[in-house]
């Protein structure tokens, strides 16, 4: 759109004089003598302003207003009021106008009004067309995949999207959980809204109840000023609870009751507050089990469960690694400058007998590491670390999930030094996740 503005009004001197006036200030201008006429032309074309009598023949100024704005959202209306008829540009401010200006006011009022809504529609457009970009980055179709499986969890998540009710994604560190419930919040109703992402293994209980819930000022010591928890951030959008089976069952109790009531109270706060989230939820813990245990509340499983999809591990659709790496591949060499156009058989052959315990979260890495390593324009199995080729040619595929999961782990723990801290980033579980699992397996 350029800076085109619109004239509405069933006086054609002030209508001709208006027009005069924008053409010599450089802006596009049309004009309607009634709201019928004015209409058709926002219908036609795409104007930044439309400057309107708030009193026309054929029309209600409010009703036009209401009209003008479910045609393009991005317009900004003004409205033209008589003297004595201010009351008018207050109720039309009240009911979506930009502003309102007084016929007879001077030049130098009107121009800059319009200036200003002009501005405030072009901001209003570039917000949605980022909006729109973030949109088609967390798309469906951008999910890669051509396995059953994948397939499966696609539709469902595609379903699911239209529907406000919690979903819990399962399945191993490094499937693409958070990608999932990207793609559902903004594949849902809620996507001009906030996605607020937080993992629960990542925070001590303390820490984790004040950055969920948030405090006011004065609460305990070092509360100097107020803070919203991510319930609040999330408010008419979506919140991603990564890693919930981490959850202290104390904090498991709170979040029922908020998911149950919509509402709750803050640290040092004597009145609730209220909250309109979808809430999405993720595991690689069997819940179900974890439940039996006592670990787990069953009443909060259930809650968080009312749709659940199961995402296939790496290993269980090597149907698709050849397509993912090849996508990793592209984007990674445009990433880092490089001009890469072949891709080895054998790279690939090698990939598809890895077992990926991290799934394709190992495999992006393991691209991103081979495409820093090539020189040339083909990407061969030379480029791949050696404990992938090593473990590829041993046929890993005979190990059990665990002695799998314990491999990785090591690996990763002498990549690092040592740096469980660091271990635990690169493997994208929270730190206590770690320490857990190296205790399972005997690890010091």
């Amino acid at each position: 759109m350029k800076d085109s503005v619109l004239i509405i009004d069933d006086e054609p001197e002030l209508r001709n004089l208006l027009v005069k006036l924008l053409n010599l200030e450089g802006y596009k201008v049309q004009s309607a003598e009634d709201g019928k006429s004015g209409l058709a032309l926002v219908h036609k074309d795409d104007f930044f302003v439309v400057v309107t009598d708030v009193r026309l023949p054929d029309i209600n100024g409010i009703e036009l207003i209401h009209s003008i704005k479910q045609i393009n959202p991005f317009t900004e209306v003004i409205v033209l009021t008589a003297y004595g008829t201010i009351e008018d540009g207050v109720k039309a401010i009240k009911e979506g106008a930009f502003d309102y200006i007084t016929k007879g006011d001077e030049d130098n009022k009107i121009i800059p009004v319009i200036q200003r809504a002009i501005e405030k529609a072009k901001m209003s457009y570039r917000i949605e067309q980022l909006e729109n970009k973030v949109g088609e980055k967390y798309n469906f179709e951008n999910i890669t995949g051509i396995s059953k499986k994948i397939k499966d969890a696609l539709d469902i998540a595609r379903k699911v999207s239209l529907t406000d009710v919690p979903v819990l994604l399962l399945g191993e560190t490094g499937t693409g959980k958070e990608i999932f419930a990207q793609s559902i919040h903004y594949a849902s109703e809620r996507r001009k809204n906030n996605f607020v992402a937080i993992n629960c293994s990542a925070f001590a209980k303390e820490l984790l109840e004040s950055e969920m819930f948030g405090y006011v000022a004065g609460a305990f010591t070092g509360a100097t000023k107020n803070k919203k928890g991510l319930f609040e951030e999330a408010h008419k959008g979506t919140l991603f609870l990564d890693e919930i089976g981490e959850l202290d069952l104390s904090l498991q109790s709170k979040f029922l009751r908020v998911l149950e009531s919509n509402n709750f109270i803050k640290a040092g706060d004597t009145k609730p507050t209220q909250v309109d989230v979808r809430i999405i939820a993720a595991s690689n813990r069997n819940l179900e089990d974890e439940v039996e245990k006592g670990n787990f509340r069953a009443d909060l499983y259930y809650r968080i469960s009312v749709m659940k999809i199961e995402l296939p591990s790496l290993r269980e659709r090597k149907d698709d690694i050849k397509q993912l790496a090849e996508f990793f591949i592209e984007f990674y060499s445009q990433k880092l400058g490089k001009n890469i156009k072949k891709v080895s058989s054998d790279l690939i052959q090698k990939l598809e007998t890895y077992n990926f315990p991290g799934n394709i979260r190992e495999l992006r890495n393991i691209i991103e590491r081979a495409v820093i390593l090539s020189d040339g324009q083909t990407l061969s199995e030379s480029s791949l670390p050696k404990e992938i080729l090593h473990k590829a040619n041993s046929n890993s595929q005979s190990l059990n999930l665990e002695d799998i999961e314990k491999t990785h782990i090591l690996s990763v723990l002498d990549h690092t030094n040592g740096n469980k801290t660091k271990a635990a980033e690169i493997l994208g579980i929270g730190l206590t996740t770690l320490y857990r699992k190296l205790q399972a397996y005997g690890i010091e």
